[in-house]
């Protein structure tokens, strides 16, 4: 089980919201650019952020450009999901492929600094604090395999192959 706050945005966050412009010098030193994650859409994400807490979207979060830094710098933030109405694909590719989860579910009953409980096998996510229960789609199996092992390059280099 996920448990942790829930950070609200709204709609069309794009990579460019993820990962400022300005910090794109920063490429190939990750750590650092996670320091920034966020902070076009809000200045003080990154500093508040804990391990375990959730980025909570409106329609069409990750859009623009299929940079694979954008989930991985979220990730490394610290964030274990992404809840959103609807995501970008090659943002919820990546991400999977990351290893960080993306849930496609109404996030109307979720407010900025709600306190969240996420079962990922289940599809459900409990709002602790207004107790509302949301549902989202069943993920793959396949792709609960790959978020176990923490991504596609850990769960291949531990099985091999992809068992579908």
């Amino acid at each position: 089980m996920l448990k942790g706050k829930a950070f609200k945005f709204g709609d069309d966050i794009s990579t460019d919201h993820i990962i400022p412009g300005k910090y794109a010098y920063l490429r190939s030193n990750l750590p650092e650019l996670a320091k920034h994650v966020m902070e076009d859409a809000d200045p003080l994400f990154a500093s508040r952020v804990k391990p375990g807490d959730f980025i909570v979207g409106g329609n069409n979060f990750g859009l623009g450009s299929s940079r694979e830094h954008a989930p991985l710098v979220i990730k490394m933030a610290g964030v274990k999901a992404i809840l959103a109405k609807s995501v970008a694909r090659i943002f919820f590719r990546n991400a999977i492929n990351l290893g960080l989860p993306i849930l496609i579910c109404n996030t109307d009953d979720i407010a900025n600094g709600d306190q969240l409980e996420i079962e990922l096998e289940a599809g459900i996510i409990r709002n602790k604090t207004n107790g509302k229960v949301l549902t989202f789609g069943k993920i793959p199996d396949v792709m609960l395999k790959i978020l176990d092992e923490g991504g596609l390059l850990p769960y291949i280099e531990k099985h091999g192959d992809i068992k579908l």
